[in-house]
């Protein structure tokens, strides 16, 4: 619950609540917290426990901590056997190819046969063009007169 006050910060509650409880009350003070942080546990336990109960069998080993998406999930991939099917699905996807693909469909042209990723390097030298780079726009073509009438 304070693991992450530090002992600085830890002394300076304590001496803080000397100056506002003051030495006489203090302790009743920790008394009736500490009673009330008890009864709060104890109404949480017993509020498990009824919805457990109502669950039924099929849930006895329900945990609360479950629902915790990211504990949810480390659960799940932890006995998973098919990661190592994402992990082979995942190795076999090529961006460079997806993405010449894309830009050969949006540009019109026919889609040459990508290279394989051992080619890859070759076409940072040069021998390639860089999608990256701004190409050159093709000539626009000539211009309709203008209609001062259709505006």
């Amino acid at each position: 619950m304070f693991s992450d006050i530090g002992a600085l910060e830890l002394v300076t509650l304590i001496v803080l609540a000397v100056l506002v409880f003051g030495p006489d009350k203090l302790p009743k003070v920790v008394q009736d917290v500490s009673r009330f942080i008890r009864k709060v546990r104890e109404f949480s336990d017993s509020a498990k426990e009824d919805i457990r109960s109502e669950l039924g069998p099929e849930f006895k080993d329900f945990e609360f901590e479950d629902l915790n998406p990211k504990t949810f999930i480390r659960k799940q991939l932890d006995g998973n056997e098919d990661l190592g099917e994402l992990k082979e699905l995942r190795s076999t996807f090529d961006l460079r190819k997806e993405m010449n693909e894309v830009a050969d469909a949006v540009n019109g042209r026919e889609s040459a046969p990508a290279p394989s990723p051992a080619a890859a390097p070759a076409a940072v030298n040069g021998s390639a063009p860089d999608l990256m780079k701004k190409q050159d726009r093709p000539a626009a073509p000539e211009r309709p007169p203008y209609d001062s009438d259709a505006t």
